[in-house]
């Protein structure tokens, strides 16, 4: 069977995934990423997450970037919806971004990422803790 040119076939599927997000989607977290290190870099770790959260709008406003915050997401399990989840931050309508204020990141921050993405259709999201003594060490992208 050929592949080539064959839409929604696992082979695109899997390709979609190894290639990463869209060269205008990866622009947009470069971006943020850089916002996340300017507020970062002002207030320095050991606030609440909910500071930083305001802090982060105030910089991408100020850089005139789109953004939804605190949106419910529709939890459906089997079609049936079974409660809500809250985003932190979308981003251009491209980017999920989740913010920290904790020791360390576990594992179940990268899963609610996933399920986020997946919630509200989106591939590419970023994990930033501002409670790391530098930020670089703590933004986690995750594609899905």
């Amino acid at each position: 069977m050929n592949h080539q040119g064959a839409k929604g076939t696992k082979v695109d599927m899997i390709m979609s995934q190894i290639s990463g997000p869209d060269e205008l989607t990866d622009r947009i977290a470069h971006q943020v990423i850089g916002a996340a290190i300017e507020v970062h870099r002002e207030l320095g770790p050991g606030y609440l997450e909910s500071v930083y959260e305001e802090a982060l709008c105030h910089e991408l406003a100020l850089q005139k970037m789109a953004f939804r915050r605190q949106e419910p997401v529709a939890v459906v399990y089997k079609q049936h919806p079974v409660g809500q989840g809250r985003f932190d931050l979308v981003v251009e309508d491209r980017l999920l971004v989740e913010l920290k204020a904790v020791d360390k990141l576990h594992p179940i921050h990268t899963a609610q990422v996933l399920s986020y993405l997946k919630a509200i259709r989106l591939h590419l999201g970023l994990l930033l803790n501002f409670n790391a003594e530098v930020m670089r060490h703590g933004i986690k992208r995750v594609a899905l």
